[in-house]
């Protein structure tokens, strides 16, 4: 999955746990839970999201990688690669 892959799969997780998010408003480089207003559930249902539809599983460790929209985009799309 290349990065607008992943940018438009995040937009579409999203909608579905915070459907008034844009991303496109987004500040990519700001934390995504300030930024879309998401509170700590929220960020754990996106994770949930993203391995019910990819099955992509992101260690709780990691968490902070994909705190932005770009560490987002990069840590999903290099691990898509490389699966």
């Amino acid at each position: 999955m290349n990065a607008d892959e992943t940018r438009t799969l995040l937009a579409r997780l999203l909608r579905g746990i915070a459907p008034e998010v844009d991303l496109d408003t987004v500040d990519p480089g700001a934390p995504l839970q300030e930024e879309a207003e998401l509170d700590s559930m929220d960020f754990l249902n996106l994770v949930n999201a993203l391995y019910d539809e990819t099955g992509i599983e992101i260690p709780e460790r990691d968490y902070p990688r994909i705190a932005t929209v770009e560490g987002f985009v990069g840590y999903v799309s290099a691990l898509s690669t490389t699966a």
